[in-house]
């Protein structure tokens, strides 16, 4: 189980932190004035959004070998997870980042400052506080999606306690599993309303 525990949580940890800092680049992309760019990064988000994560994992390990591709069984979850979480958030980001008003853009540039200046020091500050609700909703759903990961033969916690159920003919092993996954998400809920609590300032 505590092997379990700790595929879940690098799992977790890695896709975070790959993933948000891709979201914000490609939502900037998904609003490019170029029309390529932005069709290319639209057909990707709508790849990743409109088919299942557990398909997405059996492609990357399963498929990706015929053409020559291949990853072992935690590498396969972590680039699935990464290009999976990377639309969604992106999605999240682009709705932040064109809920800010146009006036802003205009008014930075007037004053000199230059395109990654103007996201990083007015933009962005902004567009957080908006999205921390559907941002904390998805890394919830992030949590419970990594039992998924059951797929690929990764001992996580919901395929170790499945296996000691059928061993010992009872359901506390699942019940376990249950209260592990309960406790995260419970201590991932208090930190995100401590940033909601933080970012209240700008209201």
């Amino acid at each position: 189980m505590i092997e379990g525990i700790k595929i879940v949580i690098v799992l977790f940890a890695i896709t975070l932190i790959l993933s948000i800092p891709a979201g914000i680049m490609v939502s900037i992309l998904r609003i490019s004035k170029n029309k390529i760019i932005e069709k290319i990064v639209e057909f990707y988000i709508l790849i990743m959004r409109g088919t299942p994560l557990l398909l997405q994992m059996i492609v990357i390990f399963y498929g990706l070998p015929l053409i020559g591709i291949r990853f072992d069984r935690f590498a396969a979850g972590v680039v699935a997870f990464f290009f999976n979480y990377t639309a969604y958030f992106a999605e999240i980001f682009r709705g932040g980042i064109q809920s800010i008003d146009k006036g802003q853009y205009e008014a930075a540039y007037v004053l000199g400052f230059d395109k990654i200046s103007l996201y990083r020091k007015i933009i962005l500050p902004q567009v957080i506080k908006r999205v921390l609700a559907p941002i904390s909703n998805e890394v919830i759903t992030l949590v419970k999606d990594t039992s998924l990961v059951y797929i690929l033969g990764l001992n996580d916690i919901l395929r170790v306690s499945q296996i000691a159920m059928n061993r010992e003919g009872s359901l506390l092993p699942l019940m376990y599993a249950g209260l592990i996954y309960l406790v995260f998400i419970g201590i991932l809920t208090k930190i995100f309303a401590k940033l909601e609590e933080k970012y209240s300032y700008y209201n």
